[in-house]
């Protein structure tokens, strides 16, 4: 009975002793079966501990601050002039368009392009998304033609002025296409 008492008292530890005299193979092997590795093997261990996924992150955002704070890392930055070009949107006017189909049904896929009165050329072009709905930005004071195409539906023209507010909401109900036209 006092052999089982020492058993169950004791704690059971594993001995690390000395690197075998095999050399640096016994020593990986013991490595690898979890004992104490020597101690210049260290080297082979990753260098964050298997704590964790989230401490591996944690370590890796605060190598990343510290980085940039130390000017390492820098973020991109525009330069001046582009900042205060024509490239801003704050003075932009935006064309809202609703199209529906002659029974009131939305019309997603219809094709709007847009161009200023006095060109030939369509600069800007959306189509409108499952709801019939679709928006344009473009640059304020000038007048603009909106057509609007869709497979099966007549195409339609309106006339969109820019010189005053900003933004303009129209709603367009496309006509079929007569019997015999094209699809």
């Amino acid at each position: 009975m006092t052999t089982l008492r020492r058993m169950t008292r004791t704690k059971r530890t594993k001995r690390i002793c000395d690197p075998p005299a095999g050399g640096l193979h016994n020593s990986l092997v013991a490595f690898r079966l979890h004992e104490a590795p020597v101690p210049g093997l260290k080297i082979l261990r990753h260098p964050f501990p298997p704590v964790g996924h989230l401490t591996g992150m944690w370590r890796m955002a605060l190598l990343l601050a510290l980085a940039w704070s130390l000017g390492v890392i820098s973020a991109p930055s525009a330069p001046a002039s582009a900042q205060s070009s024509s490239k801003s949107h704050a003075h932009d006017f935006v064309i809202f368009a609703t199209v529906f189909t002659a029974q009131g049904f939305a019309l997603p896929g219809a094709r709007v392009r847009v161009r200023r009165a006095d060109e030939k050329k369509f600069r800007w072009e959306a189509m409108s998304d499952h709801q019939g709905e679709l928006g344009i930005r473009v640059p304020q004071d000038a007048e603009y033609e909106l057509t609007v195409e869709a497979r099966g539906f007549q195409p339609q023209t309106r006339k969109v002025d820019a010189r005053e507010g900003d933004r303009e909401d129209l709603t367009l109900r496309l006509e079929p296409l007569a019997a015999g036209g094209k699809p």
